[in-house]
């Protein structure tokens, strides 16, 4: 179960995420009206059993496990003189050995396909060796890994020697979704078996939740504890709305703040699956940045609304359609966007090769464009090196920037450049201080435009390095000896 830290509470993983007055006067008292209380038996005999009927068959208990090896420790003994005159070479006898022990961990998941096509969080089975998953009504089979996005914290199973049709839960579409709509989260809490709590659509764009890259969750105050990572949000209708993922707490249970990944995303990485098991994402060249109260006085705005567009790369689809740096994106497809997350979660519920209309504010004036949902192109050759030797460098593993490689590796606001893609543990270049996604620009003096650049200027010895490189959009400076 993994845990973020947040103001003294705790966000958990759940595995064990213009009307006139008369008109109005009428319309209060016909709500008046109908607020009353139950007059007969079938109305007393309302109940959500008939949508957890239809619906729990498809939902199924996740056991993932996996072998790790534990070092036993050494005697302290085992250098002593001392020990050594009188007990001779004991070596062999005490020197390290390793132990197998297997972790295991619990979840959900939502069969989507009648094939056995299985929908779970990604950190439910994150390292896994092996895989169960076991249905409501008592079977139990092995299921492979078919695709994990660890972006989204999503993962797609499949049952193995799978015979006939299992049953499913259809996708809802998660943008109809509003607040104050019941829902029902089904799963299986601390391993009990499956429990069905009841709640409320809390709020349906909540960000900075820190779970994964795409910050756009549902939340609900419908229970939701550890072991129900994976399993199902639905609506009255029985309809998947969102997989649960995460849980605001204090205490490790339920405080009534769930959180789940909208089922249209979802849907999205699910349908991978069956595209050769890589997730694609649209891609139109655009950074962007939020519209703060500044920013929307000086565009002469009511309020702050829309992404600004700061940069846009040369011979993207986004500069095919005419869209430019200044311009303030309102809305992708029919749906505004408010903000940096909401407007790459909107993008990436879109499918590669298709077309979408952006609501553009220019000048005062809105218009609609429409722009072509690419691949990221790689316009350079990676070339990817690691650095060895002495330099400040040592330990890294750098490539040449593209809109492709800035996609894989989350970096959304640059386009070109030296990356550096990973770095050792212990190596020099992490006790420096370098991490991965900084862009290395000038070292002692020589630009660095390409890997082989690096490489290059790493090789001659320095007493003095004096390396210029970029983070988070800002140029840094330092001097090492």
């Amino acid at each position: 179960m993994g845990q973020l830290r947040k103001c003294a509470a705790r966000l958990l993983f759940c595995s064990v995420v213009g009307t006139s007055g008369a008109f109005v006067t009428q319309n209060m008292h016909a709500l008046a009206a109908e607020k009353t209380v139950p007059t007969s038996q079938g109305e007393i005999s309302l109940s959500f059993a008939p949508v957890v009927k239809k619906v729990s068959p498809a939902v199924v208990n996740v056991y993932a496990s996996r072998t790790v090896q534990e070092r036993r420790r050494v005697s302290p003994f085992l250098d002593d003189p001392f020990f050594r005159r009188f007990f001779g070479d004991q070596s062999d006898r005490f020197a390290p050995r390793s132990r197998s022990r297997v972790q295991s961990s619990l979840g959900s998941g939502v069969i989507v396909s009648a094939d056995g096509t299985i929908i779970t969080n990604h950190h439910v089975i994150a390292g896994a060796d092996e895989v169960r998953v076991a249905l409501s009504d008592r079977r139990e089979f092995d299921a492979d890994v078919i695709l994990k996005d660890e972006r989204t914290d999503l993962a797609v199973l499949k049952v193995r020697d799978a015979e006939g049709a299992f049953p499913v839960v259809p996708f809802a579409n998660s943008d109809e979704l509003e607040v104050g709509d019941l829902v029902l989260a089904i799963g299986n809490p601390f391993g009990v078996g499956q429990t069905v709590t009841q709640g409320i659509v809390s709020a349906v764009a909540r960000n900075q939740v820190g779970v994964s890259d795409y910050q756009f969750f549902i939340q609900t105050d419908a229970a939701i504890n550890p072991g129900n990572s994976g399993g199902a949000l639905v609506d009255l209708k029985g309809r998947l709305v969102g997989v649960n993922t995460a849980i605001f707490s204090r205490s490790g249970g339920s405080n009534g703040i769930g959180f789940a990944i909208p089922a249209n995303m979802v849907e999205v990485v699910s349908s991978a699956a069956d595209d050769g098991g890589i997730v694609r994402r649209p891609w139109v060249g655009t950074s962007v940045q939020p519209v703060g109260a500044d920013i929307a006085a000086s565009l002469a705005l009511e309020r702050p609304s829309g992404v600004l567009v700061t940069r846009i790369q040369e011979g993207s689809p986004a500069e095919r359609a005419g869209i430019r740096v200044g311009d303030l994106i309102l809305s992708v497809g029919d749906i505004n966007v408010d903000d940096p997350d909401a407007y790459g979660y909107r993008l990436a519920t879109k499918k590669v090769g298709g077309v979408t209309s952006f609501e553009i504010l220019r000048n005062g004036e809105a218009f609609r464009v429409d722009v072509n949902l690419e691949r990221a192109p790689e316009t350079v050759a990676r070339e990817a090196l690691e650095i060895n030797g002495s330099s400040p460098f040592a330990g890294v593993k750098v490539m040449n920037l593209s809109p492709a490689v800035a996609e894989e590796l989350r970096m959304y606001n640059e386009f070109s450049g030296v990356v550096i893609a990973d770095i050792q543990a212990r190596s020099k270049a992490a006790y420096v201080g370098f991490k991965p996604g900084d862009i290395i620009v000038e070292v002692n003096g020589s630009k660095v435009e390409r890997t082989k650049d690096l490489s290059k200027v790493s090789a001659v010895p320095q007493r003095t390095w004096h390396i210029t490189f970029k983070r988070a959009g800002q140029l840094r400076q330092v001097t090492l000896r």
